[in-house]
Formats: structure tokens, C-alpha cells, sequence
């Protein structure tokens, strides 16, 4: 076995997976307050670190009740994404284990095609405690993702947590799993929506690769990947005359692009200024709101969860932006007026 790391020795008991030697492993790793991701435990596997009765074996292999299973962590190589001290983070909480950002709309998350640097990425990187984060084991170019469990669009304001070490990282992303976690948006929407839940299926449209939709059946789609259930509950907090709802939407799962998506397609209510999924406003007036506002009017107001390190729960709201606060007031003073 490999230099490096020290070794870590555990003896598999009958209440432990035995179906498959990297879910032992992770399964061990979490009980010992050592929680890994799958695909880490899959990289040391195929290295050679991770040994049964002293011998190597597949990641794919089951292991028996009494086996003694020895493990010797090694840390990923450190990915090429630079830091970037000059963006800007605004953030909200911070303690050893996580923050708490409060994201401005034109923040890209992570690096991309097209969107190789000046991301919330690169700025994490410039702090302490992310400087030697590993590249992310799922992307072929190798970028990193220091603590990113969750994501919001490049057009998205709001509320976003990241974790400083993979313990935490885990268990938030096991938090997610289960929907263990409170996220509530405030939207501006064309049209007089309504209360309501949109429980759908979700997946890649089968035409343009850049959208999703709710209007798929079961089994592969466009991508390979089935189509997954999205659950959004959309409740009415103001109405703008009938041009326009400031809504709230609550999570129950988070697919990508879920409440623009549910909004334009289940509810015909598209968010305002939506790019992807809305039209240009026929009125003239709420066109050139949305004109001036840019980007799509959905802002990630809530976010609150139980702490993995405390297990304390803790919440955090954060106020309208100034450009929805603006957009807001018009719309206002038009539905006032009769004039939208």
C-alpha cells in the first residue's frame, strides 16, 4: 500500500453494507466521524489504499461479515483553478465548520465553458482554509468546488451555504439528500399566479440543451439520465393588479432550474425577466421593468438547516436586493394606476 496518510483499520460487523466494498468503506468512514465522499473512497480503492484481509479488491466487491478492512486516506491533487482575491463575497455567517453567503445576481458558482474565472469558486479559493481544496472528482476539467453542496443560477440572488471541511460537506449534501433542508424563494412572476404544489417529474428537454421541463415521462431522456421528482410549493405574498404576483416558493427538492421551470410551465406564470424560460411582457410597461431589471426576478431568501457540528438548528433571511426592491416599487405604482 502507498505511503502517505495513516491507516485506518475497521472489522465488518453483520449490520454493515456488504454488498459493495465502497459503500462499506463509506459507511465505516461516517461512523467514525471520518465521513468521505463515495467518489473519494472509489479513487483510493482503485489506488491501491484500500485493502481486505490484506489483499486489494474492487470497489464493486461484497465483503464478509468479519473481514478487517484497511483504509489509508490520500488527499486528491490540488485543481488548477486560481484564486481570485478581488471577488466579492458577501457573507452573512461564518464559523470553523461553514458560511453563509448571500450571493448578488451575475455570480457564477463554479467555473465553466465560458466561465473560467472570476466565480464564487475562485473567491473561496483566496480565503483561508480553501486554498489546498481538491478538484472535484465528477468534472472531467478538473475544476474545484471547495464546499459547494448546493448552487444558485448565474441570474439568482440570495442565500447559499459551503462548507469548509468534508465532514460537513457530507453531511450537508445528506441533508439535501433527504430534504432536510429549509429554502424558501421570493419571485416576481408576469401574471396572476396562484397558491399552489407542483409535484412533477423533471428532466433535460428533449430538444434544447440548455433547459429543462416538467413535461417528460419516466425512463431516459435526452441526457441518459431518468427524469427525477420535483415537488415546489408556490404560495401568493402581493398582487400586482393582473400583470404581475410577488410570490413564495418553497423547496421540497432542488432540480436544477426547479421554480423557473414549475412557474412557467405548470403555473404560466414565468418569472419576470426570465431569459430562458419567459417572454418579453407584451405591455409596454412591464417590459421595460423587466428591461431594466436584467436577470430573472428569484432571489433565495431563506435557508436554514440543523448544523452538523452543533446540531443546532439555524436559519437565515435575507432582505430583497435592491434591483427586485426597484422593479417591486414600480410595479406598484403602475398596478395603482390601472396601467399594466
Amino acid at each position: 500500500m502507498a505511503a502517505g496518510a495513516e491507516a485506518l483499520h475497521f472489522q465488518v460487523g453483520d449490520g454493515d453494507p456488504q454488498d459493495r466494498l465502497d459503500k462499506l468503506v463509506v459507511h465505516l468512514l461516517e461512523r467514525a466521524g471520518r465521513a468521505t465522499s463515495r467518489a473519494a473512497v472509489q479513487r483510493w480503492i482503485a489506488a491501491g489504499r484500500v485493502l481486505v484481509d490484506g489483499a486489494p479488491a474492487r470497489a464493486s466487491a461484497a465483503v464478509r461479515p468479519g473481514a478487517l478492512v484497511e483504509v489509508r486516506p490520500e488527499e486528491p491533487p490540488p485543481s488548477a483553478t486560481a484564486a481570485e482575491p478581488d471577488v466579492a463575497i458577501p457573507v452573512v455567517y461564518e464559523d470553523e465548520h461553514l458560511l453563509v453567503i448571500d450571493k448578488p445576481a451575475g455570480l457564477v458558482v463554479h467555473p465553466a465553458r465560458g466561465h473560467e474565472s472570476g466565480t464564487l469558486v475562485n473567491g473561496l479559493l483566496a480565503l483561508p482554509g480553501f486554498a489546498l481544496a481538491p478538484a472535484d472528482p465528477r468534472d472531467p476539467m478538473g475544476h474545484v468546488r471547495p464546499g459547494i453542496v448546493h448552487r444558485l443560477d448565474r441570474g439568482t440572488s440570495g442565500l447559499l451555504v459551503v462548507a469548509k471541511d468534508e465532514p460537513t460537506r457530507e453531511a450537508l449534501k445528506e441533508r439535501f439528500a433527504r430534504h432536510a433542508i429549509e429554502r424558501e424563494y421570493a419571485a416576481i412572476v408576469a401574471g396572476a399566479a396562484r397558491d399552489a404544489t407542483y409535484d412533477t417529474l423533471h428532466g433535460r428537454h428533449p430538444t434544447d440543451r440548455l433547459r429543462f421541463t416538467s413535461w417528460i415521462r419516466g425512463g431516459a431522456g435526452a441526457s441518459g439520465a431518468a427524469p427525477r421528482r420535483a415537488v415546489t410549493h408556490v404560495r401568493v405574498l402581493e398582487r400586482l393588479g393582473d400583470a404581475a404576483t410577488v410570490v413564495a416558493c418553497s423547496l421540497e427538492t432542488g432540480r436544477t432550474h426547479q421554480i423557473r421551470v414549475h412557474l412557467a410551465e405548470r403555473g404560466r406564470t414565468p418569472v419576470l425577466g426570465d431569459p430562458l424560460y419567459g417572454k418579453p411582457p407584451k405591455k409596454p410597461a412591464l417590459r421595460a421593468i423587466a428591461e431594466e431589471l436584467g436577470r430573472q426576478a428569484l432571489h433565495a431568501r431563506v435557508l436554514g438547516f440543523v448544523h452538523p457540528a452543533t446540531q443546532r438548528p439555524v436559519r437565515w433571511e435575507s432582505a430583497l436586493p435592491e434591483d427586485m426592491r426597484k422593479a417591486l416599487d414600480q410595479l406598484r405604482g403602475l398596478a395603482t394606476r390601472s396601467s399594466i
